[in-house]
This record gives structure tokens, sequence and C-alpha cells, in this order.
């Protein structure tokens, strides 16, 4: 399975110590250098950097073909390079939270998936509890309509 990520699940991911969920899921996450650039910034939280500095085997960073003019130059570089970078490879999965580049990836053919997708999946393969995660997601920052975490919640 080739999957692609953008910045911010992985970021959540790691900052509630997560991240391996995605190796037992989907074995390899490929991610393009813009977001490798985004993960290692001055701003990003110590433990994410760390993390990136010294990468898991199944984290691989790939460079995205960028054409001179396309629809996605609207998304930021991570996005857009996530999205251009399943395309080239044809993934099975790319891994987005924004709601504009989920909708472009979708527009493209892309098969998307989102943070609290990731978890439901996780939960669902007695990876981690759905409540405690939710629980530490919002208390590094993640922030999600309550009636979407309900609905999550009850969903089977």
């Amino acid at each position: 399975m080739i999957v692609v990520s953008d910045t911010s699940p992985l970021c959540y991911l790691r900052l509630i110590n997560q991240i391996d969920v995605l190796q037992a899921l989907y074995g390899v996450v490929i991610i393009p250098q813009a977001v490798a650039k985004e993960l290692s910034a001055p701003k990003t939280p110590s433990v994410v950097k760390d993390w990136l500095a010294v990468p898991p085997n199944w984290l691989q960073i790939q460079v995205a073909v960028l054409p001179q003019s396309d629809a996605l130059k609207l998304l930021d570089p991570g996005e857009r390079e996530a999205i251009l970078l399943a395309e080239q490879l044809k993934a099975d999965l790319v891994i987005l939270d924004d709601k504009a580049a989920r909708q472009m990836a979708r527009e493209r053919g892309l098969t998307v998936i989102g943070l609290l997708g990731i978890v439901k999946s996780a939960a669902r393969s007695n990876l981690l509890d759905l409540e405690t995660t939710f629980a530490q997601l919002r208390e590094v920052g993640f922030w999600v309509a309550p009636s979407l975490l309900e609905r999550l919640l009850t969903e089977d």
C-alpha cells in the first residue's frame, strides 16, 4: 500500500506519542520534501523535530515533481506536494486534514483520510483507545467540532 502524508497528522500523532499507529496501519508512509521541511521548522515542537531528525525506517522522504502552473498553488507547500506526490506515486491513500486540500485531492481522484479517520482505524484495530486519544488530541490543541466527535464516537 502506498500512503503519502501531509504535515499536521504526523505532528499531532507524534505529540500524543501515537505516531507508530501509522506503521501498524500502513507499513510505510511517504512524505514530500515540503512536509519534511515543515516538520523541522523552527516553530515546530521539539519532540516532532527530534523525531524527524532520526526518522523511523517506515518513513520515507521523496521529492515531488512540481508542475509550472497548477490549481494546487492555493494550498500550502506541504499539502500541495503531498497531493502531487500521491498522484505521481499512484498512492492508495493521501493523509490530509485541511478541508480545501482534501476537496482538491478528491477532485483529482485521490482517496483521502484525515487524522480522525486514522485514529478511528487504529481504534478498530485495537491499537489505541478512541476516547483517550481524542482527549489527548484536545490537550495538544487539535480541535474537532463536537458534533463530529460525537458521531465518530458512536459510529461502528
